[in-house]
């Protein structure tokens, strides 16, 4: 199927993107990662950045600052063809809602452009939450701090690292 290229993917040598917050953490971590630059499209999300770099969305991971009733940030670690269904997260955090963060309320808590959010490195702590299912997959790609650049990584990483609490909140993919 599909691992085919992401295996062809991982053997080939990507050039180098300089570092960023959440490259530095990782590193400093001791965590393997492979870089995997891209051309980043003005609101292609996941779908684009999968497309080029030939893996399936599923296997992208995307970074989300939401935020709580009591306007608590978050993060929320979600299947790149996944939606977050906020009502079931906000039952499953103990919250009475969620609701993402305006862009520039986002950028102010991670640190990060929209486009180039990663949970590493982040301005401040802030939970994490990742769909349980993303923890099933072999390899995971997901943001590596700046537009245009993802970090091949063990999903596992996501709980020993930043301590994501599973969550079930995906609602399926939407025919794309």
């Amino acid at each position: 199927m599909k691992a085919t290229s992401w295996t062809c993917l991982m053997a080939t040598k990507s050039k180098h993107v300089s570092a960023t917050p959440a490259t530095q953490m990782l590193r400093l971590a001791g965590v393997e990662f492979t870089e995997h630059p891209y051309d980043y499209v003005e609101h292609g999300g996941t779908a684009e950045s999968a497309h080029q770099l030939g893996i399936p969305e599923h296997q992208v991971v995307k970074t989300l600052v939401m935020q709580d009733d009591k306007l608590r940030p978050l993060i929320v670690l979600m299947h790149g063809d996944c939606q977050v269904s906020t009502k079931n997260l906000a039952r499953e955090i103990g919250a009475k809602s969620v609701e993402p963060c305006k862009p520039e309320v986002a950028q102010r808590h991670s640190g990060y452009m929209i486009g180039g959010t990663s949970p590493f490195g982040l301005k401040k702590p802030m939970p994490v939450f990742v769909e349980q299912t993303v923890l099933d997959l072999p390899r995971i790609c997901i943001n590596g701090g700046r537009r245009g650049f993802l970090v091949g990584i063990s999903p596992a990483v996501l709980v020993s690292l930043l301590a994501a609490r599973p969550v079930h909140c995906a609602l399926p993919p939407s025919g794309r």
